[in-house]
């Protein structure tokens, strides 16, 4: 059985961002950020009060490197405690089936855009007529569509019209966005991962939520995709600025058909100027924002 180290940190709202940007450098498949004093099940309603604490989370993987991992997290926020207070960290050992079952309790139902439903494949629940349903059991997969990061994606996705559409979705985690590109009329989506547990997961909520007629999922990277030789009507990618950033130059650009259109996610608002002026290089100049918190989502197209 697999054993993972969890790490938690307990911030206000201004150093949430920066903290999960961190410990996405160390953790295994992103970060979890969980509203203090506020229940998931009840993030999707409109007068909630603005949460003041955070909890950010992420996992390192018991390996060889582990003691090295942890003095090379602990460095980093001593740099930043420097800059802004920084609690210690706090560590905890989780075995993998209690950590994925654990968590299962705080993860409710969550409405996304006008239409759009994330629901657990745990939990039953009635759809309106009008409503989108992606049913989601991410597993150790990054993507269960709580993260300021994926909500930003879903929305723009969702106010495009996709119908007839290929899509490509660059590290693609669950499959949530892949899923719910094809939900809203996608006729095609690749979906890319270069962790063989995300593309296990995805390919199983691809097959729970019915659209792997539409929907391919392999393990590879934007060096595969480009080798292929194949270009795209909307590119899809929630990842790290910096790796936007790194992809860029390594020909990201290519990926999207002239006339084409990109969605990119993962960012913070003071990262989006210098990914915007690298999407500017890369030929993807951009066309709009969107921002949740201190996230932002960039949209951009090729000129045809």
């Amino acid at each position: 059985m697999s054993r993972w180290l969890e790490v938690g940190l307990s911030v206000d709202g201004e150093a949430a961002e920066a903290v999960a940007e961190l410990l996405s450098r160390y953790g295994y498949q992103g970060v979890a950020v969980e509203h203090e004093g506020i229940p998931p099940d009840k993030l999707d309603e409109a007068e909630i009060p603005p949460a003041s604490r955070f909890t950010v989370r992420a996992y390192l993987p018991f390996d060889a490197q582990l003691d090295e991992t942890k003095a090379q997290l602990e460095q980093a926020l001593s740099y930043m405690n420097m800059i802004y207070p920084m609690p210690q960290p706090v560590y905890r050992p989780v075995d993998e089936a209690d950590w994925a079952e654990a968590w299962k309790a705080h993860y409710h139902p969550v409405r996304v855009g006008q239409r759009l439903i994330i629901r657990p494949v745990w939990i039953e629940r009635s759809l309106a007529p009008d409503e989108v349903e992606i049913a989601l059991d991410p597993g150790m997969a990054f993507g269960t569509g709580t993260h300021p990061t994926t909500q930003l994606c879903l929305e723009a996705l969702e106010a495009r019209t996709l119908d007839g559409l290929s899509i490509l979705d660059l590290g693609c985690g669950s499959g949530i966005l892949a899923i719910g590109a094809a939900k809203l009329g996608a006729a095609r989506v690749l979906a890319v991962d270069n962790d063989p547990v995300a593309v296990k997961v995805a390919c199983e909520n691809v097959a729970q939520n019915g659209v792997h007629d539409r929907i391919a999922v392999q393990e590879g990277s934007l060096a595969e995709v480009i080798a292929a030789g194949e270009q795209f009507d909307v590119l899809v990618c929630n990842i790290l600025a910096r790796t936007i950033i790194a992809m860029c130059a390594e020909g990201l650009g290519n990926t999207v058909q002239p006339g084409g259109h990109a969605i990119f996610s993962g960012i913070i608002v003071s990262q989006a100027d210098d990914v915007e002026a690298t999407l500017r290089t890369a030929g993807l100049p951009p066309t709009a924002r969107r921002q949740m918190g201190d996230w932002v989502a960039i949209e951009a197209a090729r000129p045809a």
